[in-house]
């Protein structure tokens, strides 16, 4: 067996105490096992590759920063994600302090929009699909961002209501609350797209 295996077959704490004795590879392990994880949170929160990257390495690079504060009975996805939701919320704040220009999307962002391709052999089928995912993403670019985040959490990660509040720094009811809000926003906006394509 080789030693990337090895690493691969440690658990998170495992991986952190390596880490904090100054095993990089060991870290390095842990970000191929969230990064991607973290990048998609974060491309759902702001639409757009690059900066979805940036967040992402950002709470990397942090987390490396401060391993030595990683408290050993914590959980570290749970603060890898708090450490990049924290880093969308400084960049939120700097763009409100700052004009940004709004450029088209690129084609990667295009293609990040997408769903991986079904495993269908209907190609009416699979575009309906496909265009019921972008339907739902674009709905969802539309949810206040307060309601989004976690709605993206719970929905789309599939993390619990605690490891939400602890992600977020909010209380679980706080949390259960900003989740309904998300859906019935979203389950408005879905409706309105629908009635206006019928009428179409």
């Amino acid at each position: 067996m080789s030693h990337d295996n090895r690493a691969s077959d440690l658990s998170d704490a495992e991986l952190v105490s390596q880490a904090q004795r100054g095993n990089a590879e060991a870290f390095g392990q842990l970000v191929l096992r969230y990064q991607d994880r973290v990048f998609n949170t974060m491309y759902r929160m702001c639409h757009n590759h690059a900066d979805a990257m940036d967040l992402t390495q950002t709470a990397f690079l942090r987390a490396y920063e401060a391993l030595d504060r990683f408290a050993a009975r914590a959980n570290f996805y749970t603060w890898i994600y708090r450490i990049a939701v924290n880093a969308l919320i400084s960049q939120r704040r700097s763009e409100r302090r700052r004009p940004r220009l709004t450029v088209a999307a690129s084609d990667e962002d295009a293609k990040m929009s997408d769903p991986p391709a079904a495993a269908d052999a209907d190609p009416v089928r699979r575009a309906a699909r496909s265009e019921r995912a972008r339907w739902v993403s674009t709905a969802l670019e539309q949810v206040d961002e307060e309601f989004r985040l976690p709605l993206i959490l719970r929905d789309v990660e599939g993390f619990d209501y605690q490891t939400i509040s602890e992600i977020l720094g909010v209380p679980v009811g706080t949390v259960k609350s900003r989740i309904h809000r998300g859906r019935t926003m979203l389950g408005r906006l879905l409706a309105g797209e629908e009635r206006l394509r019928d009428a179409l």
